[in-house]
């Protein structure tokens, strides 16, 4: 460490400053590795550790040619990646090689003008896949890092502390901050002019189809999926069953969703009454957050049948099928509140929302299963009209033929129903009520599998319950005739902690993960609920700041009907105010005759006041050369410690090799204390033509 302490000691101001910008952009450039092919990634960091080591050695950069070999072959590789150069994966793949290119003919002003701006796009590209808490601070540090290598760039004299320069770049930035404020309160939202793109390909447990036997092993995800606030008491833990899309159509392999009997609404709110006849009981208010999700389903609580605040552009429709459905996928994340009934029965009087899709099976599917649900047909008196007793038989022989709850069972290559129900009895929820939906529609039992979520945890820190990836779950209905469809989750009957509780299956927690673990329990689950309420302020405070919550901003200003065109009068009355406020500043500053002065300079001209009171008074434009000349003029003896700094600052300001270890703080500290000793003598005219 003190070999390289030393050696970054010894380096030239160029090299510093290009190892610090080269830095920087490593920074801002990292979290683009997982989303461009491997060799860019493997370009860019082999350019940027290339520039590294030229600058770290002092060594010439490379010949013009080597960068047209690289230019065509970062073209050429994007080309072949994304069969196009424009879009935003190739624009992303490009702007990553490019960027790292072009510091390999850094060695001009101009050029790092280019890399800076190169690196703002670098950051804004960040957002095009994710607006996260983590990723604004990231790129926060990015920009104060831009502004401090900027900075740098324009302070020519001397080797100015990277402190120094941070400083400058803090002050600037902070400056700025309440414009950016202000106009990020009241600038019209005119889509697509102003929009926070969404995270790219939104990760989700749910989907419109499910496929049984082809995940070895299922990836626990503790991303957040949606956060809910109750307005009065929570449901307890096995009640939590948020609904997502319900999969009624299936080939053998794979279940899908069907259109469900949509009942669209003629001005895209929700309908006035629901198309089907329910007893409705235990109603529960809430209001909920839903991060983007790959399905047009919003994942509602059973049943929701009220929603309120929804966002303006969207389109619903209520489905026979008990869900909402959007026009398009939740792709942004959304707000709503909105009023569940737990208990609900449908009504003899009304639509039968079942077909001849609920008892299907393909043809020669899942042979053994069917002859064990004909076998149970022979031991259990029931019918498809009283299908009760079946229900409880095959939740008994789950709890007792020795199943269990997993989220590696393993790849199936044959059937995979009856693998899984006679043979291997390992699996999670999917393989649990897919085989339970295909017994009771061997039995003739109309029956159908429903996807959402099921539980979560509440944070204690904002109240929240906090529902994840991990808790996507997967569960059964079947229709009894006096009922309607009702709720049955065979996962329950071998797994209960995992609906009863809200523990969950974890994936392991990495190295870190696991040593936090070790050393304190509690303490990462404590550091997990800190960043996610931290998280959803920032979600609801900034990525949701939408229209309508400027419209409620300007009403608690005193706008009566606030609209878009009262947003841009108090926009331009904004941007005025704050103009109006910089040309007074200017004025002042101007009045004054203050400006930016060298640091160098301002150190002479304190140490000249401190000279001129000890009675040598020297015009504010002598050089330094020539106020040591008069220093030792002055005081023959006592000068010459003095006079000795004043040379090394003339060479300094003015040599060929200036001195790097010199800093204008240190200088003006020492001349200070060497002018402290100086006898006052009687006030010494300028020289004239001095």
């Amino acid at each position: 460490m003190s070999a390289l302490t030393r050696r970054w000691a010894a380096l030239t101001r160029d090299s510093r400053d290009t190892l610090f910008l080269l830095l920087v952009l490593a920074w801002t450039l990292l979290p683009q590795a997982g989303r461009v092919p491997a060799w860019c990634t493997a370009f860019t960091l082999g350019a940027l550790l290339w520039r590294a080591r030229l600058a770290w050695l002092s060594r010439p950069l490379p010949k013009r040619w080597w960068l047209v070999i690289g230019l065509l072959a970062a073209t050429s590789a994007t080309l072949w990646s994304h069969h196009t150069l424009v879009g935003k994966q190739a624009g992303l793949t490009l702007l990553m090689a490019l960027t790292a290119l072009k510091t390999l003919e850094l060695h001009a002003r101009r050029d790092a003008v280019v890399v800076f701006f190169l690196g703002f796009f670098a950051v804004l590209a960040n957002f095009l896949y994710s607006q996260s808490l983590a990723v604004a601070i990231a790129m926060v540090l990015s920009v104060l890092g831009l502004l401090t290598a900027l900075a740098l760039a324009h302070m020519p004299a001397g080797m100015p502390p990277l402190r120094r320069a941070a400083g400058l770049a803090v002050r600037h930035a902070a400056i700025g901050t309440p414009l950016v404020v202000l106009l990020f309160l009241f600038f019209p939202r005119l889509p697509p002019l102003w929009g926070m793109p969404t995270d790219a390909g939104g990760r989700t447990g749910l989907s419109d189809e499910m496929a049984l036997g082809q995940v070895a092993e299922l990836a626990s995800d503790d991303a957040v999926a949606m956060r809910v606030r109750f307005t009065g008491p929570m449901p307890a833990q096995r009640e939590l069953y948020f609904r997502g899309p319900v999969l009624r159509l299936y080939d053998g392999r794979q279940w899908r969703a069907d259109d469900g009997g949509i009942s669209p609404s003629p001005d895209g709110s929700p309908p006035a009454a629901l198309p089907l006849a329910l007893a409705l009981d235990r109603p529960v208010s809430y209001e909920a957050t839903i991060e983007p999700l790959r399905v047009s389903t919003l994942p509602l609580l059973e049943f929701t049948a009220q929603l309120q605040d929804l966002p303006g552009d969207l389109r619903l429709a209520f489905r026979n099928d008990l869900v909402w459905h959007t026009h398009r996928p939740v792709n942004d994340r959304w707000r709503l509140r909105a009023t569940a009934y737990l208990d609900l029965r449908y009504l003899p009087q009304g639509p039968q929302p079942v077909s001849e899709l609920d008892t299907r099976l393909p043809v020669g599917a899942h042979l053994r299963t069917r002859a064990w649900a004909q076998a149970l047909r022979q031991r259990v008196s029931a019918s498809p009209q009283a299908p009760q007793p079946w229900v409880d038989a095959v939740l008994q022989h789950i709890g007792t033929a020795g199943f269990s709850y997993t989220l590696a069972p393993g790849t199936t290559p044959g059937d995979a129903v009856d693998s899984f129900w006679l043979d291997r009895r390992e699996g999670f929820c999917e393989h649990f009520s897919s085989a339970f939906v295909v017994v009771m529609r061997a039995l003739g039992v109309p029956a159908r599998i429903v996807t959402g979520y099921q539980g979560g945890t509440v944070n204690p820190l904002d109240g929240l319950l906090e529902v994840r990836q991990s808790d996507a779950h997967a569960w059964a209905e079947v229709w009894l005739p006096e009922r309607g469809w009702t709720r049955i989750d065979p996962t329950a009957a071998v797994a209960p902690d995992r609906i009863q509780q809200s523990t969950r299956l974890r994936a392991p927690g990495g190295l870190v993960g696991g040593a936090l673990a070790q050393i304190s329990p509690n303490l990462l689950q404590q550091w997990r609920q800190t960043w996610s309420a931290l998280d959803n302020r920032w979600n609801q405070w900034v990525l949701n700041y939408s229209r309508n919550r400027q419209f409620e901003l300007l009403s608690s200003l005193g706008w009566e009907s606030p609209d878009l065109m009262a947003l841009a009068r108090v926009s331009l009355w904004v941007l005025g105010g704050l103009g109006l406020l910089g040309a007074l500043w200017a004025a002042w500053d101007a009045r004054r005759g203050q400006r930016e002065v060298d640091p160098w300079l301002r150190a002479q001209q304190q140490l000249q006041r401190t000279l001129a009171r000890r009675g040598l008074a020297l015009p504010a434009h002598c050089p330094p050369a020539q106020l040591a000349e008069a220093v030792l003029a002055t005081w023959p003896e006592q000068g010459q410690p003095l006079a000795r700094l004043l040379q090394a600052l003339s060479t300094q300001r003015y040599g060929k090799h200036p001195a790097d270890s010199i800093t204008p703080g240190r200088w003006q500290r020492s001349a200070l204390r060497a002018s402290k000793g100086l006898t006052p003598v009687r006030r010494i005219r300028p020289l004239a033509g001095a």
